[in-house]
Parts: C-alpha cells; sequence; structure tokens
C-alpha cells in the first residue's frame, strides 16, 4: 500500500484550476503555476507566504469541495492507495460559510473524489498556532462532528510559535472524538519540540520531526515510545529545516529504530508530488517495503479498513 500520510489540501490546487477560479472569484490575473511554485529553499515562514497565495480559491464552498476533488483524483493518478488531506479551515471562513460549511464542503469533495478515483482517503483538520487555544478547540469540535474527518493536526509557524500548551485541550477533545493525532513538531524549533508534543498533546504522530535528529536523547526518546516522524524531504528543504536533500535525517531516524512515513505536504509549491518522494526516501537509503508497512500501521484507519486496504 503506497500511502500519502502528510499533505495540505492548500498545497495541491492545479494551476488551471486556480486560472478559472481567478475568473470565477474576480481574482487579478497571474501565471498561476508560477505563483503557486517556490522559486528557491528560504525559511518557513517565506514557505508558508508562498502556500497561502491559494488562499483565495477557497472563499467559496463549491471551489473548495471541487479543490479537494480534485487533490484525491490527482494523487490516485500519483500512484498513491491512500492519502490523508490536512488542512487549516478557520483560514477559509468566510461571511456567510462558518467552520462547519468549511469542514462539510471539504468532505463532500472528498467522497467526491474517493468516489471518482477508487482510493480511499481520509481529512485531517489542523489547528492553526498562530489562532490559538480557543480556536483550535473549535476547529476539534467541528472535526469530531464531520463525517470524513480521520485527524487533527496543529500546523503554522513554528518559528514565531513555538508554544504547545494553549492547544492541549483541543487534542483532547479531538482523542476523546476518536480522531488520530499528529503535530507539525521539531521542523523549525529544537527537537524537543517533538518530545512536548507527545507528552502535552498525546499525538502518535510528528510532522517533519528534522530537529529531532541533533538531540539524540530526544532521538532516543522517540524511538523508545515508537512515535512516527512523517518525513517530506524536499518541503524540508525548501523551508530551511534541512540543507539539501542528501542531508536530511531520514537514515538518522530509520538507524536509531525510528519509524518513518512519508508525505509530500505541498507538491505544488515544491513541484515534487509523493512518488518522486519516494525515489528520495529510497535514495537516502530508507526500505520502501518497510515504510509501507509502517504506514498501513500508523495511518488514521480503523482495523477493518487497514485489512480493506490489504486484501
Amino acid at each position: 500500500m503506497i500511502a500519502n500520510l502528510h499533505s495540505h489540501l492548500e498545497g495541491r490546487v492545479r494551476p488551471a484550476t486556480a486560472a478559472e477560479l481567478a475568473v470565477e472569484l474576480g481574482l487579478p490575473g497571474a501565471d498561476w503555476e508560477r505563483a503557486l511554485e517556490l522559486d528557491a529553499p528560504a525559511d518557513l515562514t517565506v514557505y508558508l507566504a508562498k502556500v497561502a497565495a491559494s488562499y483565495p480559491f477557497f472563499a467559496e464552498p463549491a471551489a473548495l469541495a471541487r479543490i479537494t476533488r480534485e487533490a484525491v483524483v490527482d494523487a490516485a493518478a500519483d500512484g498513491q492507495d491512500y492519502l490523508e488531506l490536512r488542512f487549516g479551515p478557520t483560514t477559509h471562513v468566510r461571511p456567510g460559510t462558518d467552520l462547519d460549511a468549511v469542514v462539510a464542503a471539504a468532505c463532500a469533495g472528498l467522497a467526491e473524489g474517493v468516489a471518482e478515483s477508487g482510493i480511499r482517503a481520509g481529512l485531517v483538520l489542523a489547528a492553526l498556532r498562530h489562532e490559538g487555544g480557543e480556536t483550535a478547540r473549535a476547529v476539534a469540535e467541528a472535526a469530531v462532528r464531520a463525517d470524513g474527518v480521520v485527524g487533527f493536526d496543529l500546523a503554522g509557524d513554528e518559528l514565531r510559535f513555538p508554544e504547545l500548551e494553549p492547544y492541549a485541550p483541543a487534542f483532547g477533545i479531538a482523542a476523546a472524538g476518536g480522531l488520530g493525532l499528529t503535530c507539525h513538531a521539531a521542523e523549525a524549533a529544537p527537537g524537543a519540540a517533538a518530545l512536548q508534543a507527545l507528552d502535552l498533546l498525546g499525538v502518535s504522530r510528528i510532522g517533519h520531526g528534522a530537529h529531532v535528529a541533533g538531540d539524540p536523547a530526544v532521538l532516543r526518546a522517540v524511538a523508545e515510545r515508537g512515535a512516527v516522524i512523517e518525513i517530506c524531504p524536499t518541503s524540508n528543504v525548501f523551508t530551511g529545516a534541512v540543507a539539501s536533500v542528501a542531508a536530511h535525517p531520514a537514515p538518522v531516524f530509520v538507524e536509531a529504530g525510528v519509524r518513518v512515513v512519508l508525505g509530500d505536504d505541498n507538491p505544488r509549491q515544491t513541484g515534487s508530488p509523493l512518488s518522486r518522494e519516494r525515489t528520495i526516501a529510497a535514495s537516502l537509503g530508507v526500505d520502501l517495503a518497510a515504510l509501507d508497512a509502517a504506514s498501513l500501521d500508523a495511518a488514521f484507519l480503523t482495523d477493518s479498513e487497514r485489512r480493506a486496504l490489504t486484501g
């Protein structure tokens, strides 16, 4: 089973769709392929600003549903069997479109994409660091209410908003509702942020976690606790988390006994879909069979869904 366990909806907007929606929504014309892609590596703040260039296209529920459907179809075309598609729904709330309506539109698009493509997919709702704990609680409550949401995440600018304590109640709500838990951590912050996410938020997976490799004590603790790190090598270069693909810490994780799974993060911005990330992971010494087994185990699936994917 080829699984994509870390991929953002806002990073999967087709340029052709962007051009059409720009006309419908009255946005200025642009070369959207160029406008949505990163020019060169920088830091996480610059990276997120480029991702935010897609936000205007999510202004209407129908557009959001379309982008979600196309994201699932494109994942299938890339050879993926299972996609966890995460996004920050509060970013797309507008007058007349509340949080539940945003989530419902994404869920509808996801269902359409699954029906069209034949792959399995689920949504992971992300609270955003800069919006604070109360908003995170609202996102968690919306996630628990929705049909099609399988997980809960904390994303956003870890450089500017490193604290995790304010989000613990939201993760408690998501856990009580049966959702899988993951958190972007130790991507821009030191490796200890990953342990904080495990301890304070109760997550089973760490998004990116690049700086875990630089702290032997944290690396050992992550391995001992069976936590899974979602690696996205190309994206980590663009955010400045690693200096180059060759310098990615995936081999360090594997050597330490840390299980890794793979995602393509924001493939429109980086130009690197999961199929390319798998090639990169293999070049780093990651055993793809072991990665696929870890992905099946760590995916936010029920046991019956897991059996269906392997049957």
